[in-house]
């Protein structure tokens, strides 16, 4: 667990790196882009571990990671003209097993006037601005600073449990936020999640085409594209396999990452990264 400990883990991370240990990691999800978040200092600060040590380390998974990272970048190679690029989740987090990132972090449950970390300014700049600056980055586009922070939070029109956490009517139950990336002020760049606890909450606000979770990838410019990414696990469950895909990105990317330049190494440093070895005999 890194969200609550965010500098702690990079001293982690940047001892393991020192010591000559490669490393795949899920977070803290600030080291997903090398630059615009941390300051120059931190970042170098890994660099020259990673020459100490002659080891890489890629931060990444599926959201923040290969959903609104690489296969968005991959989609803009298709265009002509790209006006905006903008990437969603769009899932109920009702089975979703991570009881400090539900109550404490998002304040499902909580009361209204709650003040949650997560809604804090600035924080998700933190959290998913990486994201935002990686594919600026593969777009070769220079963001205005700072991002453009939208949350819309919203009560839970009936009592539901969850798997983290009781959510009471009248108690938060839905958010929708963005962080968007502008270039002179014209939104190019935006990060969009929907998260609900309650599946039939908030029909409003955008929803998958099947199942109860998705991602979502939406190219405006000549030609407009729209990609919908969906998973469930073999039991069925969305957010079981959010688990499998967030960690197996990780773990396939390791050949990549272990032959990689020293010190951390972003999507955009890497080769593409398949499931080699992975076809069922």
């Amino acid at each position: 667990m890194t969200d609550d400990r965010v500098f702690e883990s990079i001293e982690d991370l940047t001892g393991f790196v020192r010591d000559g240990v490669n490393v795949v990691s899920s977070g803290p999800v600030i080291l997903l882009a090398r630059d615009g978040t941390l300051p120059p200092e931190m970042i170098e600060g890994i660099d020259e571990a990673g020459r100490q040590g002659n080891a890489s380390l890629h931060v990444n998974g599926i959201d923040p990671g290969f959903a609104n990272d690489v296969l968005p970048l991959v989609l803009t190679s298709l265009s002509q003209r790209i006006d905006h690029v903008k990437v969603s989740e769009i899932a109920d987090y009702s089975t979703y097993y991570q009881p400090v990132v539900m109550r404490d972090l998002f304040g499902f449950g909580q009361p209204l006037d709650a003040k949650p970390l997560l809604w804090e300014p600035g924080i998700l700049t933190t959290a998913w601005g990486p994201v935002v600056r990686v594919i600026a980055e593969g777009l070769g586009v220079t963001l205005d600073e700072p991002l453009v922070e939208e949350v819309t939070r919203r009560p839970a029109p009936r009592t539901v449990s969850t798997v983290s956490v009781d959510v009471e009517e009248g108690t938060m139950g839905s958010v929708l936020f963005r962080v968007i990336g502008t270039v002179d002020g014209v939104p190019r760049v935006t990060l969009e999640h929907v998260t609900r606890t309650d599946a039939s909450a908030e029909p409003d606000w955008p929803t998958p085409n099947e199942g109860d979770g998705c991602y979502r990838v939406e190219i405006t410019g000549e030609p407009c594209m729209k990609m919908e990414f969906t998973h469930h696990g073999e039991n069925g469950d969305h957010n079981v396999s959010g688990m499998i895909i967030t960690a197996q990105r990780l773990v396939n990317a390791v050949p990549a990452v272990v032959a990689a330049e020293p010190g951390l190494r972003s999507a955009l440093d890497l080769p593409l990264v398949t499931g080699r070895g992975l076809v069922a005999r």
